[in-house]
């Protein structure tokens, strides 16, 4: 297994980031990487897309020496083993129940010592049992990225408990999941903030982890500026490619209609 881009980046002391993936073509990977971002975030929590796209998704990271990035639907084992033998460089689990699904996390994600993770030589993340055995446990162990989301109550009061967990690189807040657990709808209330600051200093206590959040999310926008005050070590950036099509072709749109005066 290859040098972990984003892990590298967070071992400089640098912020990481990573692209959405958003739409179901492989190409939008490749665009991703050439456009210089150090990860793409393939989401299969929140996409139609199935393993066999993943997969796709996966190689074309690998071509474009970006860190592939996915995130499971939920803290499911044998889901987890299937994407990391296919090659992901990463995986984010959401909606942790708190220490204990994250440590199941662990054990999903990492070989023995550290979890127990399945094991098969002739995977494609095992470069199909040419790297030998040992080193792909390894490598696996180091460079693999684990992120957990921390989203609902208990993954939260036991936020600084789980950013001390061995096996674990990033706790992730989801502020659109997080301010439904606030009972929060403004972006600008106060106690979202203060939450937001509350698991930032509890992740930088724990002294393990870094913090995953996003940047320019409309849920709770924050700048990179901002972003790297909290301590945040890798963030995915919005606006998704979809909201980029959608937003460039309304333009499109709106010039030709004000040029040939059409209302």
């Amino acid at each position: 297994m290859r040098e972990n881009r984003v892990k590298k980046v967070m071992g400089q002391g640098q912020l990481a980031i990573g692209g959405y993936v958003s739409l179901a073509d492989p190409q939008v990977v490749e665009i991703i990487g050439l456009a210089g971002f150090d990860a793409a975030f393939i989401d299969m929590e929140h996409t139609g897309f199935d393993l066999a796209l993943v997969g796709e998704m996966i190689r074309a990271a690998d071509l474009v020496g970006a860190t592939s990035i996915v995130r499971v639907p939920d803290n499911d084992a044998k889901l987890i083993l299937r994407v990391l033998d296919m090659g992901a460089e990463g995986i984010v689990v959401p909606h942790v129940d708190g220490v204990e699904g994250a440590r199941r996390a662990v054990a999903a994600v990492r070989y023995a010592p550290l979890g127990d993770r399945g094991g098969a030589a002739g995977t494609r993340a095992a470069r199909f049992g040419t790297v030998p055995w040992p080193e792909h446990v390894r490598q696996s162990n180091e460079q693999i990225v684990l992120s957990v989301m921390a989203e609902d109550d208990r993954a939260i009061e036991q936020v600084e408990q789980i950013a001390g967990l061995d096996g674990i690189d990033l706790v992730a807040v989801g502020p659109t999941d997080l301010s439904q657990t606030l009972g929060v709808s403004d972006p600008k209330d106060p106690r979202l903030r203060a939450k937001v600051e509350e698991i930032a200093s509890a992740v930088k206590r724990a002294g393990k982890a870094k913090l995953q959040f996003p940047m320019n999310h409309a849920a709770f926008p924050l700048t990179p500026q901002e972003l790297v005050r909290l301590g945040v070590g890798y963030s995915h950036v919005a606006p998704p490619p979809p909201a980029i099509l959608l937003r460039a072709m309304q333009e499109s749109v709106r010039r030709v209609h004000e040029a040939t005066g059409r209302r």
